[in-house]
């Protein structure tokens, strides 16, 4: 495994923040593309992501402290303790807040983002994967089973790649929503909902194949916030599908590039 990828000496490059830079990077340009395609200004776009970004990042680290009872700055500022449910909730209060103040319409844009984070979270979990930061699974002895001798977290015993599971999975999520989005359009709020309920699936069938300990009812707490999470996704659902259509206001349409004024021959 690769938990450095470039060490020189001050300056680091880690496999986990490699990843997870390419995958807020991949949100962005998928983001940007289908709020384009929508007419909807995806000027703003860079804006929402940054804010997921640090939304996201601010919101794994408290969950997690708040999770280990250890409310510690050592702690905030490591490189470890990121829990996703915790940057789900503060990324989704950042790019709320950032989007109410943008010229666009709520629902739409984060259809589209929300739809996209599938894909960037994928892509964040082959970081964990390059890293073996202990998100892998029990042992096992299946062809595919493989140990992490110089993770962040090593083991010599090979075990399942558990953040491969979840990158594939969420590829086909991702994939399974591109596909029908332009068929959702109409009803705002939906692609929202169907992200949810995929994400919490996802979570939800990874969680046999890592080393979390059950919490309640024989599920570990992932598991019981993946069932919050799918029934959230579900109202929404529901909720976009019932409600009365509405015209969303008109967003001013990105203004033309200036044109490149000739040079005269002298």
């Amino acid at each position: 495994m690769y938990p450095t990828l470039i060490d020189f000496g001050p300056i680091a490059i880690h496999s986990f923040g490699l990843m997870m830079a390419l995958g807020f990077l991949a949100v962005l340009l998928i983001s940007q593309r289908d709020l384009a395609r929508k007419g909807l200004d995806p000027r703003p776009t860079s804006s929402i992501i940054f804010a997921a970004a640090v939304g996201g990042i601010v919101g794994a680290k408290i969950y997690s402290a708040l999770q280990d009872g250890r409310i510690e700055l050592a702690e905030l500022i490591s490189n470890s303790g990121l829990v996703w449910y915790g940057g789900v909730i503060g990324a989704l209060a950042a790019v709320l807040f950032v989007i109410h103040r943008s010229p666009n319409p709520i629902l739409p844009t984060i259809d589209t983002i929300g739809m996209a984070t599938l894909l960037g979270y994928g892509i964040g979990r082959i970081g964990c994967f390059l890293s073996g930061d202990g998100d892998y699974g029990p042992p096992s002895d299946l062809p595919w089973a493989m140990a992490f001798p110089n993770g962040t977290v090593p083991t010599v015993v090979p075990v399942h790649p558990t953040p491969l599971y979840e990158t594939g999975m969420s590829v086909i999520a991702f994939g399974l929503l591109w596909s029908i989005r332009k068929q959702r359009e109409g009803t705002p709020g939906w692609l929202l909902g169907g992200a949810f309920i995929l994400a919490g699936i996802e979570r939800f069938i990874a969680e046999f194949f890592r080393l979390n300990q059950p919490a309640f009812f024989g599920l570990t707490g992932a598991q019981v916030t993946s069932v919050l999470i799918i029934i959230i996704g579900a109202c929404l659902l529901y909720w976009a599908t019932r409600r009365p259509a509405v015209i969303e206001e008109e967003v001013a349409p990105a203004p033309p590039p200036t044109p490149k004024r000739r040079r005269r021959r002298r």
